[in-house]
């Protein structure tokens, strides 16, 4: 499919063509998501909503770190987080992020497994 021609799934306000700014902003949330442990973190929520302690658990990485990266992704926009007495409970901002996780985290398994690829 030709570049200057949109994606089957955008939605009429996304067709628009992209700039500068939607390329620096772009490459900034792949420069988050470079690191494996915050990627893991924001495949984590993709699948729901998860306090410190799951995420912890889930990722395998060290408590403080956790609470770290999750405080990177909070700054920029990535996740939300609300107050459960005293959890904290994190989000991802929007579906835009669930997607592009997912589909990354579902690209890697084909290369490392050798399935086929497929659209």
């Amino acid at each position: 499919m030709p570049v200057s021609e949109p994606s089957p799934t955008a939605t009429r306000s996304h067709t628009h063509p992209s700039g500068a700014a939607q390329f620096a902003t772009a490459a900034g949330v792949f420069s988050l998501l470079s690191d494996p442990t915050r990627l893991h973190l924001v495949w984590s929520l993709a699948r729901g909503e998860a306090d410190v302690n799951t995420l912890t658990e889930a990722s395998g990485a060290a408590r403080p770190a956790v609470s770290q990266h999750l405080a990177k992704l909070r700054l920029a926009g990535l996740v939300r987080v609300r107050k459960e007495g005293r959890r904290s409970v994190y989000s991802l901002h929007d579906g835009h992020l669930r997607r592009l996780v997912t589909e990354a985290v579902n690209h890697a398994d084909h290369m490392v497994t050798g399935a086929p690829p497929h659209d």
